[in-house]
């Protein structure tokens, strides 16, 4: 069945006006076709991982992570620990902003404070920890923790340590992220909701000799058999997240290149246990109603028919090269007997009907039956409600939801894979989860700088969290499968899945 809906989909591209019959690229000009549109491009306020490729273009950030997933200077040229509650970080001289202003201490002060304070701020629980940020000289800030952390300076390598134009912020307020101003390679141009984002070279940028595009066209491509053909084609020279049967297809042919590479972090189901009136369910009421829907899933079978056996099933966010993974809490066996008992014992009635929203793109629908025949045989009546991905986390964030196929890029540091989403109050907890136990298990391992402890108590908040409330149902850790064009040359992958546009040529 994938098969003849891929050989249908591959026909249809060929008769796309808005992408496939884009002019050939010149040698200046790059277009990337996206897994999905991005939502608001505010580093504060966005949460789309495809938000964060286009951010690679426009935002730099304080730090970086390199192939080997060490976290590495960018706006800032180094760090020092004066105590453990206390970081001194030195600032890039020269930077200037897409709007000509400066890029110094007070803007960077203006921005980790924006990302802590701003209502709606998802970045708020990823730098919970900081207690204040003072302007030592226009190149130096120094950050107070309210305690010693672990995860702190893994956070600021990511959106949270995102700076953005003081001056800008300020004029645009919430209307910011639609003509964002940063220091990144590129500057903003122009956006179409669901078409193209548009960015240009910035002439101004601190490391202008490594950026050799001129503009690049990011195009929201979800369908991934068009998005193969528009590369086929050559209509884009870059697509991100390719399946894994594509490989063989783009390794047949010498004018592409494939990389498949591991990734930070998961796939899993957000189960609503107290987000609004749709948590009011034996789902969201009763863990033993969740843990009986988690044992009639199957992961490795479901991983075999939609994803060919590629990618790792898991029971956890942590994946097995992160030296965090606990190595005792595998999957589960898929055992339909014991889920129809759990739900006996629950006072369920069966068939149980409950619906999951998927992401609108054709493997994860694909993911989506697999489970629901699955499920049916346990007891539960599962519908699938498909939506736009950036309207799916807009739904999810405000309750309209039971439970929820999706994704989670993963960061190095095992906080940035659990605290947002299992902590309570935590800035990505859609489900509203809260345990008391997990949340002081969570704030321990934030501040334990003894790596070993440090494991130990993320493993017992696996322990509470996934095995006694099974309050998510993490499925497997993917691979980021990235093409492009035997044209281009410089790409650098990392585990992150981010396109760094430093250094890539166009021949």
């Amino acid at each position: 069945m994938k098969s003849s809906i891929k050989a249908i989909l591959a026909a249809a591209a060929a008769i796309i006006p808005a992408v496939a019959t884009i002019a050939p690229a010149s040698a200046q000009h790059m277009r990337i076709g996206l897994r999905e549109d991005p939502d608001i491009l505010d580093p504060t306020l966005s949460r789309t991982y495809v938000g964060r490729i286009v951010y690679m273009a426009l935002c730099d950030k304080l730090f970086d992570i390199n192939e080997r997933l060490e976290v590495v200077p960018q706006l800032a040229t180094g760090f020092r620990w004066e105590d453990p509650k206390t970081l001194l970080v030195t600032l890039r001289p020269g930077v200037r902003f897409h709007d000509g202003t400066a890029m110094d201490a007070e803007a960077v002060r203006y921005s980790l404070n924006r990302h802590l304070t701003m209502q709606g701020s998802f970045r708020r629980s990823e730098i919970a920890d900081m207690e204040a940020i003072e302007v030592v000289d226009p190149a130096t800030v120094r950050i107070r923790l309210k305690g010693p952390s672990a995860s702190f300076l893994s956070a600021l390598t990511d959106r949270a340590g995102m700076i953005v134009s003081p001056t800008a912020a300020e004029a645009a307020g919430r209307n910011f992220g639609t003509r964002p101003v940063c220091a990144g390679p590129f500057r903003f141009v122009e956006r179409v909701a669901q078409e193209r984002i548009v960015v240009e070279r910035f002439p101004e940028y601190w490391d202008a000799a490594n950026v050799h595009i001129a503009r690049v066209t990011y195009l929201p491509i979800p369908d991934n058999t068009v998005r193969l053909a528009n590369l086929q084609s050559g209509a884009v020279e870059f697509v991100e997240r390719m399946e894994p049967d594509d490989i063989r297809t783009i390794q047949r042919n010498r004018n592409l290149r494939a990389h498949a590479v591991d990734e930070l972090g998961y796939q899993g189901l957000t189960i609503n246990v107290a987000n609004g009136e749709r948590a009011n369910t034996p789902l969201g009421r009763d863990a033993r109603v969740r843990r009986a829907f988690e044992l009639a899933i199957d992961r490795a079978a479901v991983n075999q028919v939609v994803y060919e056996g590629m990618y790792t099933p898991t029971r956890q966010p942590f994946p097995p090269a992160n030296p965090f993974h606990v190595r005792d809490f595998q999957p589960l066996p898929r055992n339909v007997e014991a889920a129809r008992a759990l739900l006996r014992e629950a006072g369920v009635t069966t068939p149980l009907a409950i619906e999951m929203t998927v992401p609108n793109n054709p493997d994860l629908r694909q993911v989506g039956e697999v489970i629901q025949a699955m499920v049916a045989e346990a007891g539960f009546t599962l519908t699938l409600r498909a939506m736009e991905f950036a309207s799916s986390l807009q739904a999810a964030q405000r309750g309209d939801f039971e439970t929820y196929l999706v994704g989670w890029s993963g960061r190095v540091d095992p906080d940035g894979n659990i605290f947002s989403f299992s902590r309570t109050g935590g800035g990505q907890n859609d489900g509203r989860y809260s345990n008391a136990e997990v949340d002081r298990l969570l704030d321990a391992a934030r501040t334990e700088l003894d790596v070993e402890k440090r494991k130990d108590l993320y493993a017992q908040a696996l322990r509470i969290s996934l095995g006694q409330d099974a309050n998510r149902i993490y499925l497997w850790h993917r691979k980021n499968i990235m093409a492009h064009s035997a044209r281009l040359s410089g790409y650098r992958p990392v585990s992150d899945g981010m396109i760094r546009l430093q250094g890539m040529r166009l021949q």
